[in-house]
């Protein structure tokens, strides 16, 4: 068993999601984000993530324990990065960045040229995580708008 405390990013394996990290991921997910919205339902987010390039989720596995994750897409244009996520006693070991260059990694494989991602503006230590492995503060208007069952 993998002494999580001294647990370093070299040691997590990242790979794409499998069935079998469902409990897991619903779970992380549930405790790294608040759920402030009906479509940020955990499994349902997972469920949808399935249905478009699953092999685009990718979970951190470390002991057979999913102790991370990321979602990205590549709509052909622009990749995008969600649900970046690390368990709360795992966090400051460099879990987070490997995650991130993992994702790079697989969208530039795919000719992606730019990968975006959205943080809470009121989240500055996200956005100084981000800040710290390259990531530049963009001034954009962020706008969104539910549709199907969640439009309102």
């Amino acid at each position: 068993m993998t002494d999580r405390g001294a647990a370093s990013a070299a040691q997590l394996v990242v790979r794409p999601y499998e069935v079998r990290d469902e409990a897991q991921v619903v779970a992380l997910w549930r405790e790294v984000f608040p759920a402030t919205a009906p479509w940020h339902e955990p499994g349902d987010t997972l469920s949808r993530k399935l249905a478009v390039q699953p092999e685009l989720l990718l979970v951190g596995d470390l002991g057979n324990r999913v102790v991370a994750t990321a979602a990205a897409g590549f709509d052909g244009v622009r990749g995008w990065v969600h649900l970046v996520a690390v368990a709360p006693d795992c966090r400051r070991r460099g879990f987070g960045a490997r995650m991130m260059r993992e994702v790079e990694q697989r969208l530039a494989a795919l000719g992606c040229p730019k990968l975006n991602l959205q943080v809470r503006g009121d989240n500055a230590r996200v956005v100084g995580f981000y800040r710290a492995i390259g990531y530049d503060v963009e001034d954009r208007v962020s706008l969104g708008k539910p549709l199907g069952r969640f439009a309102g």
